[in-house]
């Protein structure tokens, strides 16, 4: 019986050893795979590879670009918007400082000023007595959808009180501002309607 034993014994420990030299050479196996990968990412990429790299990058361009636009146009809208509305609010802080009798008004003016240079150059205050001035803007913003090199008041478009709205003319004092730009809008009016 102890015979018996010592054969078995020696069978598990050759069976046990065959088994390890077997994990050994997986070992072996994937450690080359790996080393093939190493040497084939040294290489470089494939043409195919690149190509298809390339093709991805300007399919992301022709998305980005009008987005791009779009947004620079966005942007010029909202200010030509705040510019608008700071005209038009300093053009009627001058007609109520007229009804307030700060600002002197002939018989047959209506009581907007004259020119929209006025409004920043200031007007004398009438109730005071150093006939200091009255300022309504600090400076008179330029048109964003203006030519390039025109700016302050000649960027705008003026309207008269005289003028009816349909057909905007400029005249003998300034009712209204608008711009002169006949481009629409991301809205589809025109920036001279607004």
């Amino acid at each position: 019986m102890r015979m018996a034993e010592l054969s078995h014994t020696r069978y598990a420990i050759s069976l046990r050893l065959r088994a390890a030299r077997g994990v050994r050479g997986y070992r072996r196996r994937c450690y080359n795979a790996g080393a093939m990968n190493l040497l084939r990412l040294r290489r470089g990429f494939s043409l195919i590879e690149l190509i298809a790299v390339l093709a991805i990058l300007s399919v992301l361009a022709t998305a980005a670009i009008p987005l791009a636009q779009m947004s620079a146009q966005r942007l010029k809208e909202q200010e030509l918007r705040l510019d608008l509305r700071q005209l038009r609010g300093a053009i009627d802080n001058y007609r109520r400082a007229v009804e307030d009798g700060r600002v002197a008004k002939k018989a047959d003016e209506t009581g907007f000023p004259r020119r929209l240079d006025d409004l920043a150059a200031g007007v004398e205050d009438q109730r005071d007595q150093n006939k200091q001035k009255i300022y309504f803007l600090r400076s008179i913003p330029t048109d964003p959808f203006a030519a390039p090199g025109v700016t302050g008041s000649e960027s705008w478009a003026k309207r008269s009180y005289a003028s009816p709205p349909e057909d905007p003319r400029e005249g003998a004092d300034v009712f209204d501002v608008h711009s002169r730009s006949d481009e629409p809008g991301l809205n589809g009016i025109p920036y001279r309607q607004w």
